[in-house]
């Protein structure tokens, strides 16, 4: 049977998942933050922060926040080849693609019905960006494509000199997510489009039926008779863009307007009061409006981190507020996880947004913290503080990822990690098995609960014939609870449901050890840190293996890999350029 063909993006090592780790997030309380007293009712003060590979954070994050983002905004390394000190941004397309792939996966499921994922992208990878996005979200999830203007600068020995970045519009739901979003509030040159020539006590209004249109029928040939006492119908070839009905009641309800003398052809009133409060986003974000990066690091950042190395690249703050304002509410929950310099924190925090940062760079440190410190106390006056009238408060909390639960011992054999606690280890469990890690006060036994009956047990004991008596016993006939520990004796755990059926038993580490990739904990976009794609079959004898920094600088068989890194597939199998 032939196989069923469908339009994809394929490239080398598609089909390779990481079998991820969700770790838990340990605070550091001495890296948290928050203000010394509140400043509003609404200060927020349960924002996150969390240092750790972002891959790994993500997954951390999903048990609980799934369908709880109402906004992601995420500015990854585009891929260019150009040396960054911050980011390692020279990756094969088919690297980046893979990488890409498996974030976006996770976000997507972090997102609310009506929430929507916002990246920022150059020409180099926009388009495969697209393609990969199209079959993650749904192609009739995509909702534009926003032009940034960047730089309102030139280069002079460029081709064509590059001023923008697209910035790609996904919604988990598009019809749901278009009921939900904001509208942008009226220019001062929108607001002056309506005018009240003839002092109607309504206000000022615009014109909407406006007098004739290129198409329509013979019916919207009637005579119309001004207040002239004209008679007038459209000229040849055109037709009013109302009917008869509705110029009718325009008349009767004082809307129609025929000019100051009343010899002019009808046109029907929209007034500023009645039209709705704002207008949809458009998709040129010019720099004028929203700021470029050389504004955001010269005006603004500069100024506000003087000690530290300037970030090469910031976002602006207008231009994160805009995504903010269009894409959520006070309250809701915004995600950032490339997070860079900080700025979309920084802008949500002063929305009264809440929000997730995640960042691996020590950047974290010397950038970030201080930026929010500084939000927080009320001493950065640049970007949109004025705009919003920030006057500081909240806080946040600092995580970093807990290591891998198991490692191997001297022997070769998988062991929980000794760096684990029983709180740790406890709340790593639940988070395997798909439990809430809520311990209870009362029963020590309940380390925490996939429902109000159902719970889970974590110790590193080994439990006899009297201690799971004495498990069952207190559980009761109306609950059951899954014991996970070192081991159990005096009989199997078949054995063991059968004799107290509210019991079920499994063996730590054996229960998860083929669940995840353990003691794996960089997932970063880097190059040194992934295996070699397995080489294709072909025909042609194989030609030999050079190293992969070889391959990508073009040497040996990377460079025909390079040729055929990323192709659309428009017959599902892989097909050389041009074939």
């Amino acid at each position: 049977m032939t196989q069923k063909q469908k339009l994809e993006l394929t490239w080398i090592g598609k089909d390779k998942r990481p079998k991820l780790e969700p770790r838990i997030l340990v605070e550091e309380a001495e890296k948290s933050y928050h203000a010394r007293q509140r400043v509003t009712d609404t200060d927020i003060f349960d924002n996150q922060l969390i240092f750790g590979d972002n891959l790994l954070a993500l997954k951390a994050l999903e048990a609980e926040y799934a369908g709880k983002v109402k906004c992601v905004f995420i500015d990854p390394p585009y891929n260019t080849g150009s040396a960054f000190t911050h980011y390692d941004d020279g990756l094969e397309h088919s690297i980046w693609l893979g990488l890409m792939r498996d974030r976006l996966e996770i976000i997507r499921r972090l997102l609310a019905e009506d929430g929507s994922l916002w990246i920022t992208i150059d020409d180099n990878e926009a388009h495969y960006l697209k393609v990969l996005c199209d079959e993650l979200f749904g192609r009739n999830n995509f909702v534009a494509t926003c032009v940034w203007e960047k730089d309102k600068g030139g280069r002079g020995d460029a081709d064509i000199s590059l001023s923008h970045d697209n910035i790609l519009v996904y919604a988990k739901d598009r019809e749901c997510w278009s009921k939900y979003r904001n509208l942008m509030p009226r220019t001062e040159t929108q607001l002056g489009r309506f005018k009240n020539p003839d002092s109607d006590p309504r206000g000022a209004w615009r014109q909407g039926d406006d007098g004739t249109a290129k198409s329509g029928t013979e019916k919207q040939r009637f005579p119309v008779s001004l207040p002239s006492g004209r008679i007038v119908t459209p000229p040849p070839g055109r037709y009013w863009a109302f009917s008869q009905e509705t110029l009718a009641t325009a008349r009767s309800e004082g809307r129609a307007y025929f000019g100051v003398d009343g010899d002019r052809l009808p046109i029907i009133k929209r007034y500023l009061s009645e039209v709705r409060d704002g207008v949809a986003p458009r998709t040129w974000w010019s720099a004028d409006e929203v700021g470029t990066n050389q504004q955001a690091k010269r005006d603004h950042l500069n100024k506000l981190l003087t000690d530290v190395e300037p970030f090469a690249t910031p976002k602006p703050e207008t231009l994160i507020q805009r995504i903010v304002h269009i894409a959520t509410n006070p309250g809701d929950l915004v995600l950032d996880s490339f997070a860079g310099s900080g700025t979309t924190g920084a802008v949500a925090h002063k929305m009264g947004r809440r929000w997730i940062m995640i960042e691996l760079g020590e950047h974290c440190h010397t950038h970030i913290i201080p930026r929010l410190k500084k939000v927080i106390d009320g001493d950065d006056p640049g970007g949109v503080t004025a705009a919003v009238n920030w006057l500081g408060g909240g806080g946040f909390r600092y995580y970093r990822l807990a290591p891998s639960l198991l490692e191997k011992d001297r022997w070769g054999n998988w062991v929980v990690n000794p760096e684990y606690n029983a709180a740790m280890l406890a709340e790593a469990v639940c988070k395997l098995e798909g439990f809430s890690y809520a311990p209870s006060e009362n029963h020590f036994w309940q380390h925490g609960h996939s429902s109000e009956s159902d719970f889970i047990y974590v110790t590193t004991q080994t439990l006899g014939v009297e201690q799971l008596a004495q498990l069952s016993e207190e559980v009761g006939e109306s609950r059951s609870l899954l014991v996970c520990c070192s081991a159990f004796r005096g009989l199997t755990a078949v054995q063991a449901g059968q004799r107290w059926p509210n019991l079920s038993l499994k063996k730590l580490p054996k229960m998860v050890l083929s669940r995840c990739e353990w003691g794996h904990d960089d997932y970063s976009l880097n190059v040194a840190n992934l295996p070699m794609a397995e080489k294709p079959h072909a025909e042609p004898p194989a030609e030999p293996e050079v190293p992969l920094s070889s391959a990508l600088s073009g040497k040996g068989r990377g460079k025909k890999a390079a040729q055929a890194e990323a192709t659309l597939d428009l017959f599902g199998e892989d097909k050389e350029p041009g074939a």
